[in-house]
């Protein structure tokens, strides 16, 4: 279902050996503007919080315009590479640019400042240690593919970020027929999210990763309020059927502490955005849909307690440390901001293995995809509480509190650590898979949003 274009692009990807960080990325796209000064122009859509440009490269091609933006979370560095090859792919052939009849403008980093946060795993050793141990995820007010306006019954945001504001400019301005926002996760299978249904797409999104050898994602979706359109393919997450999903099973959601998304804005001009999701390291049994001996109410209840173990020492540390702290650092923010927000999953869990549809056998991929949940907010959230910890001891702020708490923390990150390198593949997935995976999914959508 790969037509035969579509394979010559794929093969284009040239091989990468690590991520590209905010100054590369910077760089490439000057050198870009530099070698089609007649073709590509670069045009600065806003600035950071701590004062970096935030630069767009807009490549002529057409009428209708098309959006592409790289870092919406500032741990998601496949996309920088993704953006960087379609910029070049765009501006060497002249053919392929006519195909999309559309003006693109392609976004490198829309993040930098808490992308520079994490460039201490770029370069690898691809372990999940030792990204844990150089993850930085913002606070979802500090989020900026969570930060759009949003009003919705009860619920009502606008402290929109900068970098948001810059978005919403060249959104605005561009009225774009197609929107990506490149991003990734961590362990399993490749799946995508897409504003409209658009069943004909279906095909060609999952051939794509199989194409390149990654399996699509058959385990638990992002939110349980999730249906899937096809396999390994979802709606867009929006904010207000989120809000619906909460006031639907008990839980206020007035209190939702983040705003719209990018693909809902643009929703307002009728853009088809797509957004892909790829993993870091795969698991054999992603796409494993075989019935197992566990029912999927045990998977689930098994999370559920596994987070609850989590977050009842985190919580601990937290609360003991927080009279003490002199800084409030994006680590110490994010620490805040997560914590707490995570608390609510293992009570839900419980409701929802309760349900009589929960009692049916889990598949494979879904018992993977629940147990490697547990894995994967330890290592993340435990993780930047223990950088914000480092960083008080960094500025001398060494109260016995903080270095004993630290020390409990420590030692239980460890045993985090070494229990999900067990449960993960010791090798990453090659990143020109990745990148190929994300770039070919990009094409094809946005043929598709061209009417071509």
């Amino acid at each position: 279902m790969i037509d035969s274009w579509l394979k010559a692009e794929i093969e284009a990807v040239p091989s990468y050996s690590a991520f590209a960080g905010v100054d590369e990325i910077v760089d490439a796209m000057r050198a870009i503007r530099a070698e089609y000064p007649d073709l590509a122009q670069l045009r600065r859509i806003g600035t950071s919080r701590l004062g970096e440009p935030i630069e767009s490269l807009t490549i002529a091609g057409g009428g209708r315009h098309a959006v592409v933006f790289a870092f919406p979370h500032p741990n998601e560095p496949i996309g920088g590479l993704s953006a960087l090859h379609l910029a070049r792919r765009l501006c060497a052939d002249a053919v392929l640019r006519a195909s999309f009849d559309l003006t693109w403008h392609i976004v490198g980093c829309i993040d930098p400042d808490g992308t520079r946060l994490n460039e201490g795993w770029f370069a690898g050793p691809f372990t999940r240690t030792h990204y844990a141990r150089h993850f930085y995820r913002p606070a979802g007010r500090e989020q900026i593919e969570w930060t759009f306006p949003f009003q919705y019954k009860r619920a009502y945001f606008d402290d929109v970020l900068p970098e948001t504001l810059g978005l919403m400019r060249l959104i605005d301005r561009t009225r774009p027929a197609f929107m990506c926002s490149l991003h990734n996760t961590e362990l399993g299978g490749v799946y995508y999210y897409l504003s409209q249904p658009v069943t004909e797409l279906y095909p060609t999104l999952q051939a794509i990763p199989a194409h390149l050898g990654l399996p699509l994602h058959h385990g638990e979706p992002e939110s349980p309020s999730m249906v899937s359109l096809a396999d390994g393919i979802f709606p867009e997450m929006r904010t207000d059927r989120m809000y619906d999903y909460r006031e639907s099973i008990g839980e206020d959601p007035s209190g939702l502490r983040c705003g719209a998304t990018s693909s809902e804005y643009a929703s307002q001009y009728g853009t088809l955005t797509l957004i892909g999701e790829l993993p870091y390291w795969s698991d054999p049994t992603a796409d494993d849909t075989t019935p197992t001996d566990t029912s999927y109410a045990t998977a689930i209840r098994q999370q559920g307690e596994g987070l609850r173990e989590f977050l009842a020492l985190t919580t601990d540390v937290l609360e003991a440390v927080g009279p003490q702290l002199s800084t409030n650092s994006p680590f110490v923010r994010a620490s805040r901001y997560f914590i707490p927000a995570l608390s609510r999953m293992p009570d839900s869990n419980s409701r929802r293995a309760d349900e009589a549809s929960a009692q049916r056998p889990a598949t494979m991929a879904e018992v993977t995809s629940c147990a490697d949940v547990v894995h994967s907010f330890r290592l993340r959230y435990g993780g930047m509480l223990l950088r914000a910890l480092d960083g008080e001891l960094a500025v001398g702020n060494g109260t016995p509190t903080i270095r004993s708490e630290r020390e409990r923390l420590a030692d239980s990150y460890e045993r985090w650590c070494a229990l999900a390198e067990q449960a993960t593949p010791a090798e990453p997935l090659p990143i020109r898979s990745l990148v190929a995976t994300q770039y070919a999914a990009m094409l094809a959508t946005a043929r598709q949003a061209a009417g071509r």
